[in-house]
């Protein structure tokens, strides 16, 4: 194996609850970056992936173990590390030119050679021609490329991606990957090893040397899959579909299991995130298993590729489909369960709004909670805060946030209890009394 350049030894990382108490948002992260490879970091929404990177980065400091750049304890930013975000975090009002020289002109760099490393970059990265162009004058994409831009100048060692390529559309994104993979390979920019962190599975197959499958709650390292593949790649290869296919297993079973996943194996707890599945996409999901060609069980990627749903957004629906019983696992295929097959085939709302909601109070620790509250108030109203206050001991103010949207949506639906968006008070229906 080739030299590490940055290394987590044990790292963990918590934030203050909303009584004070700490929050484990990593837990016993071990993990090296070598010279010349491209890790692509994966996992659903909020389980500390950003964070992992920030501490690459030196942007935030561990509460326990160790980060290690080039074998020497990371505190604080380093020159050799560059991370380019999600949103382009562009300064407005300043030129294309000066938005990439803004890093060399904090190091105290003279100005003409900050100007003239600008405009090496600014060309190779296909900006030519705008160098005086404004962000708002340009695209989503020719925005992400000033990001880009602005780290390639420092010319790091590591390049840090927080999903880089997400905010773009799909052809877009896909260009300026391939281009960033083309400038790596061609040795015509310095970084000698890139993470990448993605909601999209193709993406990271045909990016990266190794595949990381991180754990939520806390967030950790849970599996591992080298990728062995020459480059280019070709998206529709029999390599590269198996490879997907194994991220898949990997994502929605767990490392190394085999055998079904059901309900039962992801019981929730009442202050647990919930998945971000709304219904719509939810009964979408069932009704197009129950058809042909898959008639109840589906390969996850084939059935993405008859959505229009993101890999993250259908994992979370698949999160969901098990949470409620209606679908289970097995070996990285999704099936409809006996109860899932029923819920389909009863055309009846009604019928399905009560399986539903039945489903909601047995599974769901939070909505159970909610309907209990609404059972014992004199009123059969509470507010919205009452839950959310509940919610930020365990979680964070945008988490909680997220959640209850969730359980109010859901709730909703079940004809559990309805909702005053104008007063944020739950009111209890004839169901839920």
């Amino acid at each position: 194996m080739t030299t590490p350049i940055v290394e987590l030894k044990g790292v963990a990382k918590h934030f203050r609850a909303a009584d004070g108490s700490a929050r484990a948002v990593l837990e016993g992260v071990d993990f090296t970056l070598h010279e010349g490879e491209i890790v692509a970091l994966l996992g659903q929404s909020g389980s500390g992936k950003s964070t992992m990177l920030r501490l690459m980065a030196g942007l935030i400091q561990a509460d326990a173990g160790q980060v290690l750049y080039r074998g020497m304890p990371l505190y604080g930013t380093a020159r050799g590390i560059r991370m380019v975000f999600q949103s382009f975090a562009l300064f407005p009002w300043l030129t294309v030119q000066k938005n990439v020289e803004l890093g060399l002109e904090a190091q105290g760099m003279p100005a003409a050679e900050r100007e003239r490393r600008a405009a090496a970059v600014i060309d190779l990265i296909g900006l030519s021609g705008f160098e005086g162009a404004l962000p708002r004058e340009l695209s989503g994409g020719m925005r992400q490329r000033v990001g880009i831009a602005r780290a390639l100048v420092m010319e790091p060692e590591v390049l840090l991606m927080d999903e880089a390529f997400s905010a773009l559309d799909v052809l877009t994104g896909e260009r300026l990957r391939e281009e960033i993979l083309e400038l790596w390979q061609s040795g015509r920019i310095p970084t000698k090893a890139i993470l990448v962190v993605s909601h999209n599975i193709e993406e990271a197959v045909m990016m990266a040397d190794r595949v990381l499958i991180f754990a939520s709650d806390p967030g950790r390292v849970r599996a591992e899959l080298p990728i062995a593949l020459p480059q280019p790649r070709k998206a529709e290869g029999a390599e590269v579909r198996h490879l997907i296919d194994k991220v898949y297993e990997l994502m929605t079973a767990g490392a190394g299991r085999r055998g079904p996943i059901s309900e039962k194996e992801v019981k929730l707890q009442l202050g647990d995130r919930l998945p971000q599945a709304d219904i719509a996409h939810m009964e979408g999901i069932l009704e197009l298993l129950a058809e042909e060609p898959f008639v109840g069980r589906a390969d996850l990627p084939q059935l993405a590729e008859e959505t229009d749903l993101t890999d993250a957004e259908l994992l979370e629906v698949t999160n969901a489909l098990l949470l409620l019983g209606f679908a289970h696992l097995l070996d990285g295929d999704i099936l409809l369960t006996e109860l899932g097959a029923r819920y389909v085939a009863t055309e009846d709302s009604g019928a399905r709004q009560a399986v539903f909601g039945k489903q909601l109070l047995e599974h769901v620790p939070l909505i159970a909670y909610i309907c209990h509250g609404l059972t014992q108030d004199r009123s059969g109203d509470l507010p919205e805060d009452l839950f959310l206050k509940l919610l930020r001991f365990t979680l964070s103010e945008e988490e909680a946030e997220r959640a209850l949207r969730v359980a109010i949506e859901w709730g909703r639906y079940g004809d559990l209890f309805e909702y005053d968006f104008n007063t944020g008070v739950i009111q209890s229906t004839e169901r839920a009394v």
